[in-house]
């Protein structure tokens, strides 16, 4: 990898994120600690431009992306962005997959690198993304490198080998609990392998949003025909926590009285991890802040004040 970083020193700006306390909660939890790693501090604003490096560097080396292929998968958006910024900077076309009603401000970025959109319909939800994904890689092998995030071992070693291990680092290793989501399931489980190698006793909570109108970037997994990533690994997760839409909103707006502009992944993993820091008598929780709350400008997350 250290190679490519070299060729290409854009790539090496991504990463070592501010790991920071979430202030605001003092007077409810006085001896619990939250704190949250700052991932739109990466080039591409978002914690999707770790696995997104690593899949595309882990490809090159072994020969699978070369010059005449592609850039092939889906998103839900911050995993597009990473895919078409990384693609303009190592000088390979890509093309996405996305639902439309990804928010405007995620579309125009990916249309601003020069990456081919493909929309589908979202009223079949973003399973449908993924199934249009594997009907274009499977129609046309030699055109694609398909890159597949949902089932590629390389998502969950970005996050084993650097967000997991940066956490430790910033952490001292002294934290009780992770608070995350289920998109692709590499960070839940990149992260998860990582901190529990380190402390088993550390655990592990999955948030879980609502089937309907859902958070983006983030899988309920509660219908019977729901895609279930290939790379998730369900034995890290320790305990589930459901979350409403209107919840990960209006925690969004008390994020931002508190000076964090965040948008409504990141406002969903902040209510999960207050409603199971309620529940301890001391402990240090870390969490992610996915994005910033410009990505979501066009949509309703900021229409909504509690």
């Amino acid at each position: 990898m250290e190679k490519y970083l070299l060729q290409y020193p854009l790539l090496g700006a991504v990463g070592n994120t501010p790991l920071v306390r979430v202030g605001g909660f003092d007077h409810e939890l006085p001896r619990v600690d939250i704190h949250a790693k700052l991932e739109y501090f990466n080039p591409g604003g978002s914690l999707k431009d770790r696995p997104v490096r690593r899949i595309l560097l882990d490809a090159l080396e072994r020969g699978d992306l070369r010059p005449g292929k592609t850039i092939l998968d889906s998103s839900s958006g911050n995993a597009g962005i990473a895919y078409a910024w990384l693609g303009a900077a190592l000088g390979y076309p890509v093309a996405l997959v996305v639902p439309e009603n990804a928010s405007k401000e995620r579309l125009k970025r990916i249309r601003a690198h020069g990456a081919q959109l493909i929309t589908t319909d979202a009223l079949l939800g973003y399973d449908e993304a993924l199934r249009e994904v594997r009907r274009l890689a499977e129609t046309e092998p030699e055109r694609y490198y398909f890159a597949d995030q949902y089932s590629n071992e390389s998502n969950v070693r970005a996050h084993y080998e650097g967000t997991a291990a940066e956490i430790l680092e910033q952490t001292r290793g002294e934290l009780t609990h992770f608070v995350g989501g289920i998109g692709t399931g590499g960070s839940l489980t990149g992260i998860g392998r990582r901190l529990k190698k380190h402390n088993p006793d550390i655990q592990v909570i999955a948030i879980v949003p609502e089937e309907f109108p859902g958070v983006e970037g983030l899988k309920p997994l509660g219908s019977p025909d729901a895609i279930v990533p290939d790379i998730l690994d369900d034995s890290v997760i320790d305990q589930r926590i459901d979350v409403e839409v209107e919840d990960g909103y209006n925690m969004c707006w008390r994020l931002a009285r508190a000076g964090f502009f965040v948008g409504q992944s990141s406002g969903a993993y902040m209510h999960a991890a207050y409603t199971l820091a309620k529940t301890l008598d001391t402990g240090r929780i870390v969490t992610i802040f996915n994005d910033l709350g410009e990505r979501y400008a066009s949509t309703q997350l900021w229409e909504y004040e509690d």
